[in-house]
């Protein structure tokens, strides 16, 4: 008897080669975002300190320009699992800051802006989506702090594959897809193919979808000065960023998985116990 090749086997065979990467159609008009090598990947990744530091770099240099970091209070960049930047260095850094903090009312019973604090949130330029709006001709920069959560690639697939691909993501604890989308954006920036159509005051970006982003190319070689000797090139700035922002978006991710695997232990060495005291207890008893 002849054996059929079944459609379920065709989609196991397919999705054991998309597992690998992150295949996002290109006839479908979609670029593929391949997967970064991040520090903070899988089961047991960690933050990369001195990656997050300069990863900040480049948010106040040239992201705060135009984005806030809202959920990311200043005292967040001292604490464990993130930059741990010096306290006095970011004391100093919040009272520098160059958008501040609206207070009060005071005792004339107004309004006043004053310096920002440890416990101050990170504010970006803009009081305001309208007055953010006016000031980019009508595009609206969003606030950073959870972008890494809010965006993610998207997979081009049959239904039935899709399974197969979540599967591999559970085994492999894959959940680094805003990162891999926001190094992908940030390093997409290209002219547009011929016979393209572009709107004006749009710019081509092979990550962005529908391809046209009104933001311009943000980061080039050369356009933050590193100090610890890492090259100064798009590449590196877009990796930094990127994990900077994996950060703001889950600035408990060292602490959670730490105390996952310490978990994981107890519940192993408990259940041995209680099988040896089962064992112990029963075993003198007769069926």
């Amino acid at each position: 008897m002849k054996k059929r090749f079944s459609p379920a086997l065709a989609g196991i065979v397919a999705a054991l080669v998309l597992v690998p990467g992150l295949a996002i159609a290109e006839e479908s008009g979609h670029h593929e975002i391949p997967r970064q090598p991040w520090s903070f990947s899988g089961f047991t990744g960690q933050f990369d300190k001195a990656q997050l530091q300069r990863g900040f770099q480049v948010y106040k240099e040239v992201c705060s320009n135009c984005h806030g970091l809202k959920r990311i209070a200043f005292r967040n960049l001292v604490q464990p699992g993130g930059p741990q930047f010096p306290e006095a260095a970011v004391k100093a850094l919040a009272a520098e800051w160059p958008n501040k903090i609206t207070d009060g009312p005071n005792d004339q019973g107004k309004m006043f802006e004053r310096p920002a604090r440890l416990s101050d949130p990170i504010l970006g330029p803009y009081k305001n989506d309208e007055e953010a709006r006016a000031a980019q001709n009508g595009a609206l920069p969003p606030d950073l702090s959870l972008m890494a959560r809010a965006r993610d690639v998207e997979r081009e697939s049959p239904w039935y594959i899709h399974p197969f691909l979540m599967l591999g993501d559970i085994l492999k604890g894959y959940q680094e897809g805003g990162a891999d989308y926001i190094y992908a954006l940030m390093t997409g920036f290209k002219d547009p193919p011929a016979g393209f159509h572009m709107v004006d005051g749009k710019f081509y970006n092979t990550a962005f979808p529908g391809h046209q982003i009104s933001m311009p190319p943000p980061l080039s070689d050369g356009a933050v000065p590193y100090q610890d000797g890492t090259p100064q090139k798009l590449d590196n700035y877009a990796h930094d960023v990127a994990a900077f922002l994996s950060w703001a978006a889950d600035p408990s991710l060292d602490q959670r998985k730490r105390i996952g695997w310490q978990v994981l232990l107890y519940l192993i060495v408990t259940t041995g116990l209680l099988y040896i005291g089962k064992r112990r207890i029963w075993s003198a008893i007769k069926h």
